[in-house]
C-alpha cells in the first residue's frame, strides 16, 4: 500500500526528524521521502488525523495468546489484529500454550499462523520440557527454527544448576535466556504483596524477598558463567539495586518492568477485585516509585503490557481461587502517558527490539517502513468498549488514559 501521512510529528530520536512535524511518503513498504507539503501527484492513500504522530514501531516483549490449545482465551489471529490497533508492530510470543512452545515444530507452528499480519510474531521458546524445570529444552534447534530467546514465562527456576548450564550452553548460539524470579517456596500460597493491604484484607502475603532472592542468586549465575539474561517483568526497589549494580559491573544483563506495576499499587485490593491478581503481584507505592525512577534513569530497559488473557470462569472467582493475569495490549500506550513523559514512553516500547535481536527501522528517507501511530493529547476512560481482546480480563478497565494508539504501517500494511 502506498501514502502519505499528513502532518505527522516524529517522536524518534535516531531520526534527523525527531519532533518535526511533517509528511511521510510511503511507497512498496519503504520510507520514499520525508517533508513539508508533499504534493500528492500519484494519487497515493492520504492519512489526515489531527494530533498525528508516529515512531519507530513498539515491540511488546511479554504476550500470551493461548493458541494453541487456549483458543477460548485468544487467537493468534485476533491477538494480532488487537496488538496492530494498539500499535505493536511485533510482539514476543510467550510458550505458555497448550503443548508448551519447547521444540522447533511448535516454532515452526506458531509462525505459520502468523504469516500475513501487519503485527510480527517472534516467538519465545520454551527455556526446560513443558516448562516443568527439569530437563532443558530444545534450544538449539528453536533458535533455528526463529525462537528469539528462551523462558518458561511465570515459572521461575528453581534448579540453580540447570540454570547455570542453561546460561552456560546458550553462549555457544548467542541464545538470550529469560529468567522470572520468585521462590515458590517463599511465596507459598501467597497472592498478594506482604505488607499493610494484605494483612487489613486477611490475604496471605508473597514478600518481595521471593522475588529478590532469586533475582541475585541469577545474577550471581550470571557473574559466573557470562552468557545473556533477561530479568522480567520485577516489581521492587531491591529487584532494581541488584540489577544496577550488576549492571554496573558489566554484566550482560537486562530487564523489563509490566506497565500495570508502573500505574497501579496493592491498594487496588480494596475490593477483592481479581481483576488486580497479576504475577508477580502489584507491590506498595515505594516500589512503584522506584521502579518509575528505574525506567528514568534507564536501569529499567523495556516496558512491556505482560498481557495475558485469561477466560471469565477462571478469572471472575474468589481472590483466592482466581488465575493471575492482565490482558494490556490495547491499553498500555494510554495508560504510561499518564505516568511517563512521551519521548521515554516511545523510547521503552521500542528499546526491546535491540535486546531480542530484532532490526530497528529509524525514520528516515530509504527504510522500509514499520511505524506506530498515535495520538498524545486527548484524555478519556478505559472502558470494557475498548477492549478488542476475546478476553476481557483487564485491570484498566475505569482507568484514565492519555492519549491514544491509533494503528500501525508495518508489512506494507496499514492498519488503523
Amino acid at each position: 500500500m502506498n501514502l502519505i501521512l499528513r502532518n505527522a510529528t516524529i517522536i524518534d530520536n535516531q531520526s534527523a526528524f525527531h519532533n518535526q512535524k511533517v509528511d511521510v511518503v510511503i511507497k512498496d513498504g519503504i520510507i520514499e521521502k520525508i517533508g513539508k507539503s508533499i504534493s500528492n501527484i500519484d494519487d497515493y492513500k492520504e492519512i489526515s488525523i489531527e494530533g498525528l504522530h508516529i515512531s519507530q514501531g513498539w515491540f511488546d516483549s511479554s504476550v500470551s495468546l493461548g493458541e494453541p490449545g487456549f483458543e477460548d482465551r485468544e487467537t493468534i489471529a485476533n491477538g494480532l489484529e488487537v496488538a496492530a490497533k494498539s500499535g505493536f508492530t511485533a510482539i514476543a510470543l510467550q510458550p505458555n500454550s497448550f503443548p508448551i512452545i519447547d521444540n522447533q515444530s511448535q516454532i515452526h507452528f506458531v509462525k505459520q499462523k502468523a504469516q500475513g499480519f501487519a503485527t510480527e510474531l517472534f516467538p519465545i521458546g520454551a527455556m526446560t520440557k513443558g516448562s516443568e524445570g527439569k530437563d532443558l529444552a530444545e534450544l538449539f534447534d528453536m533458535k533455528n527454527a526463529g525462537a528469539v530467546a528462551f523462558g518458561d514465562y511465570t515459572k521461575s527456576l528453581s534448579n540453580s544448576n540447570l540454570m547455570k548450564i542453561g546460561l552456560q550452553y546458550a553462549q555457544d548460539f548467542d541464545g538470550l535466556l529469560i529468567a522470572f524470579c520468585q521462590d515458590e517456596a517463599i511465596k507459598g500460597n501467597g497472592v498478594a504483596n506482604e505488607g499493610i493491604v494484605s494483612t487489613q484484607l486477611g490475604l496471605k502475603g508473597i514478600p518481595t524477598l521471593a522475588e529478590e532472592l532469586i533475582v541475585a542468586r541469577n545474577l550471581f549465575l550470571l557473574e559466573y558463567t557470562g552468557g545473556k539474561l533477561h530479568i522480567p517483568t520485577i516489581s521492587t526497589a531491591k529487584s532494581v539495586e541488584l540489577i544496577k549494580e550488576a549492571k554496573a559491573k558489566g554484566l550482560n544483563v537486562t530487564c523489563s518492568v509490566a506497565v500495570h506495576h508502573l500505574v497501579f499499587t496493592d491498594e487496588k485490593l480494596q475490593t477483592f477485585d481479581s481483576r488486580y491478581k497479576v504475577t508477580p503481584p502489584l507491590r506498595n507505592e515505594a516500589d512503584k516509585k522506584a521502579l518509575l525512577k528505574a525506567v528514568l534513569d534507564n536501569t529499567i530497559d523495556c516496558i512491556t503490557s505482560d498481557h495475558n488473557p485469561i477466560d471469565i470462569e477462571h478469572k471472575k472467582m474468589e481472590f483466592d481461587l482466581a488465575k493471575n493475569g492482565t490482558i494490556g495490549l490495547e491499553s498500555a500506550f494510554g495508560a504510561l502517558l499518564t505516568v511517563l513523559p512521551l519521548e521515554k514512553v516511545v523510547e521503552k516500547l521500542t528499546a526491546g527490539k535491540t535486546i531480542f535481536g530484532i532490526e530497528n527501522q529509524p525514520i528516515t528517507e530509504g527504510n522500509t517502513a514499520n511505524l506506530s501511530l498515535f495520538t498524545t493529547k486527548n484524555d478519556w476512560d478505559f472502558s470494557k468498549d475498548s477492549i478488542l481482546s476475546k478476553s476481557k480480563n483487564s485491570a484498566f478497565i475505569g482507568q484514565k488514559m492519555k492519549g491514544k494508539a491509533i494503528g500501525i504501517y508495518n508489512q506494507k500494511k496499514l492498519v488503523l
